[in-house]
């Protein structure tokens, strides 16, 4: 199987660079293997170099991780391509920069546009992946780099990632809506703010390991809890009305994925 770097330059540390550094840490990977271009970010892990731009260093870097805002990428890029080894693997976490832009601005690399999440940090991270540039070993070896951080799962077509954007990586911002519109609506039912805060929390932690474990579908386990006539009944009742729930959650993702189109167009606004 083809061998990865372990030698990393990180271009843009913030909040999901920063959980993908933490993610591949806490799995045992050295500091020394992370070399961060990073003006303002702080706190790095002690023995993660740290360098404000790619004119500081001297090295030459087989494994790039491009974390930057998409729309910095085009003035950044020829100081950065500077410092990437021919054929280097580059991964690219920019939500709307398509490969081939990324192949424009970075010519004879191997550019692999990567998703992940803030979950990255406990390993617990969807990884949605494209790529036409790795052979099937090489797929194979990068999956194996990746795990510590979550679940590899490589997308056929380039225009998915739009959707694995919006659901991957944008999803635990509304999975964290969901769960304090959930606390709120304990304090409305009686209940103290601090203990439905800590009820909501408790339950959707609970419930998502039990659908991570289950061979049953999350629809599955809904009627498992549901009682025929009962609380849990009275309450789907309300999200099922309509498919209110189902039309809201399409139109949210709808509204990310149309954001990573525009993205892609080069609109900023």
């Amino acid at each position: 199987m083809p061998e990865i770097s372990p030698q990393m330059l990180i271009v843009g540390c913030g909040n999901m660079g920063g959980a993908m550094l933490r993610g591949w840490l806490a799995s045992g990977r050295s500091p020394s293997h992370f070399t961060v271009i990073d003006p303002v970010v702080q706190d790095l892990p002690t023995g993660v170099r740290q360098v404000a731009s790619a004119e500081a260093l001297d090295d030459i870097f087989h494994t790039v991780l491009l974390g930057i805002k998409p729309q910095m990428l085009g003035s950044l890029a020829p100081a950065i391509r500077a410092r990437i080894a021919p054929n280097a693997l580059v991964l690219s976490i920019l939500a709307g920069a398509m490969t081939p832009a990324l192949t424009a601005l970075f010519p004879d690399t191997r550019i692999v546009r990567l998703m992940p999440n803030l979950t990255a940090a406990l390993g617990l991270s969807p990884l949605g992946l494209f790529s036409t540039a790795l052979s099937i070993p090489e797929r194979d070896a990068l999956d194996t780099y990746l795990a510590p951080l979550g679940t590899p799962v490589w997308v056929p077509d380039e225009t998915h990632m739009d959707a694995v954007t919006a659901l991957a990586g944008s999803g635990p911002a509304f999975v964290y809506r969901f769960i304090d519109a959930m606390a709120q609506g304990g304090v409305a039912a009686g209940l103290p703010a601090e203990t439905a805060a800590q009820l909501a929390l408790a339950t959707v932690a609970g419930a998502a390991q039990l659908a991570m474990e289950s061979d049953e579908s999350p629809a599955a386990l809904a009627k498992r809890v549901t009682s025929p006539g009962g609380t849990t009944a009275a309450g789907l009742a309300v999200l099922d009305a309509g498919d209110s729930l189902q039309n809201l959650v399409k139109a949210t993702l709808e509204a990310a994925r149309e954001r990573g189109v525009q993205l892609a167009k080069g609109e900023t606004a």
